[in-house]
């Protein structure tokens, strides 16, 4: 069997980070571990071919080459998702598909005319898919409510990448996560037993990319990587020795809860085994909204208390910030803006709140018959799916402002200036040594911040602050001052989409009213 494996395209959003990865000639943040996880459940003697669609294109003789087309997804990737499913079946190949939209939306690839769903998750359901196909059956949507033993999932295929075009490259060491948070989908997809792998099964994989020779950032992508903490201290235990012996090769990061706060010895474990950032989802401080979506776990102890004591550890925190909640009052998007200046945190993926499918948010809201029509995707750029209970307009012009005074390059600065200065500067010795790619980077952004902007004096001045207090922390400092390029640009463009879906939804309404249509006020454009 000859294989094609692809990965859709990825329109611009908060983690694309296109201007930045311009900026280092780098193509794409990360690979799609889950595709390259299934490469290697495959039969050892099939062939097998692999495109990264953010990175290169397959070629014309690729689809002739091969006799199937797998093709994984996530909601955000729908467009070019149905657009080479249609291709694969308008050349005649047998298209499978899989990964998280297919999982959560099935019909949708059914109507684009995939022949194989292959759902939920791969260990179980790539068997059936291979018994049915050897059956000689066209056809076939594989299903399995159990959840598997990761401890018998493969070494990704790392080989099928080209390394040289990505910032990061991904591993899984658990699945799952134990809280119940109304909006996320999690839970449903992976279930609230956090499954973990053995602690060796996930050095073997880090061993893989060492030999490879990859240096850069490692993401450890898992739901929430403290969901099993005594799994997690065991895997620490044990990656701290080898990243010692290694000199801390790579530049590791992951995503946890903010009761991370809650455990010392976890903290300190995280930071002694290379762990720089961690991805906190801290949503909102209001904790009437926190309450309501069922994020308790956030209000145990003070949101700011809790950022400040894991900063000051060691770890950068990046952070979700949501908007529309219901029962939410009006100020929200202030009130948030205010929390990130008081924290610094400086990268925040803000977005409005969307009903994702199936998930219990958008089961509530079905039964209250507040749905609209349309996907959620959590998009930055995207309005809201479903009616809210306060005005969708206020909301979405609330959120703009917001959006774009965070992500203005003055703001920017000073914030990551103030995170930087509150963290422990300890970082282990490493062998790691400046490549073009992050000199390109650096030699950027002292152009762009420090001689084109406005912000030329204080980038200068606390680039020699960090460099002179905080020596080991000027790589991270000169790389999140990097990403912040990315959101001095992207903001132009989610206040873009969301004025034209603004103007669109106040015509309709004027429509039904019998009233000509307004035009909706636009500020005048302003510079990066």
């Amino acid at each position: 069997m000859k294989a094609l494996l692809l990965w859709p395209f990825l329109p611009n959003s908060f983690w694309s980070y296109r201007e930045t990865l311009a900026l280092a000639g780098l193509r794409s943040t990360n690979p799609p571990l889950g595709l390259i996880t299934i490469a290697a459940m495959l039969p050892s003697d099939w062939e097998i071919r692999f495109a990264d669609r953010n990175v290169r294109h397959e070629t014309e003789a690729d689809w002739q080459w091969c006799d199937l087309v797998v093709i994984s997804a996530m909601i955000i990737q729908k467009e070019d998702f149905r657009a080479l499913i249609q291709k694969g079946k308008s050349l005649g190949k047998k298209v499978a598909v899989g990964g998280p939209f297919p999982t959560s939306v099935p019909d949708f690839a059914l109507e684009c005319g995939a022949d194989y769903l292959i759902l939920d998750e791969g260990e179980l359901t790539v068997p059936l898919f291979l018994e049915a196909l050897g059956r000689g059956e066209l056809k076939g949507v594989f299903r399995s409510a159990e959840k598997p033993d990761v401890t018998q999932t493969p070494v990704p295929r790392f080989d099928l990448l080209d390394l040289s075009a990505y910032m990061a490259i991904t591993v899984q060491f658990s699945r799952g996560c134990p809280f119940q948070c109304e909006f996320c989908d999690i839970i449903n997809l992976y279930g609230r037993k956090p499954r973990t792998k053995t602690p060796e099964q996930l050095l073997a994989e880090l061993e893989v990319l060492y030999q490879m020779g990859w240096n850069r950032y490692v993401f450890v992508v898992d739901d929430n990587f403290i969901g099993n903490k005594r799994n997690a201290k065991l895997l620490l235990q044990q990656l701290i020795p080898w990243m010692e012996a290694r000199r801390y090769p790579f530049i590791l990061l992951t995503e946890a809860s903010l009761n991370l706060a809650e455990d010392d010895e976890l903290i300190e474990l995280m930071v002694k085994a290379g762990f720089t950032m961690v991805f906190m989802g801290i949503e909102t401080p209001d904790t009437d909204s926190l309450v309501g979506i069922n994020k308790l776990q956030n209000t145990r102890q003070s949101l700011l208390e809790s950022c400040d004591k894991i900063t000051r550890a060691g770890l950068q925190i990046m952070s979700g910030f949501i908007m529309g909640f219901d029962g939410e009052k009006p100020g929200a998007g202030q009130r948030i803006q205010s929390f990130i200046e008081e924290t610094g945190i400086p990268q925040c993926q803000f977005s409005m709140l969307h009903a994702l499918q199936n998930t219990a948010l958008w089961t509530r809201l079905q039964r209250e018959g507040r749905l609209l029509d349309g996907f959620g995707t959590f998009h930055q750029g995207a309005i809201m799916n479903f009616i809210p209970t306060r005005p969708l307009e206020d909301i979405t012009e609330e959120y703009i402002e917001a959006f774009w005074h965070i992500y203005e390059p003055m703001p920017y600065l000073k914030r990551t200036f103030r995170h930087f200065t509150r963290m422990n500067g300890w970082r282990g010795s490493t062998r790691r040594k400046l490549t073009w790619t992050e000199l390109r980077l650096f030699f950027a952004i002292c152009w762009r911040q420090g001689v084109l902007r406005s912000t030329r004096f204080r980038f200068w001045g606390q680039l020699m602050a960090i460099a002179l207090l905080k020596p080991k922390l000027l790589f991270d400092y000169l790389v999140a001052l990097g990403a912040g390029e990315h959101f001095f640009m992207y903001r132009h463009e989610v206040r873009a989409q969301l004025y034209d879906q603004l103007a669109a939804l106040k015509a309709e309404k004027q429509q039904a009213a019998f009233a000509p249509p307004l035009e909706v006020a636009r500020p005048d454009p302003v510079s990066v």
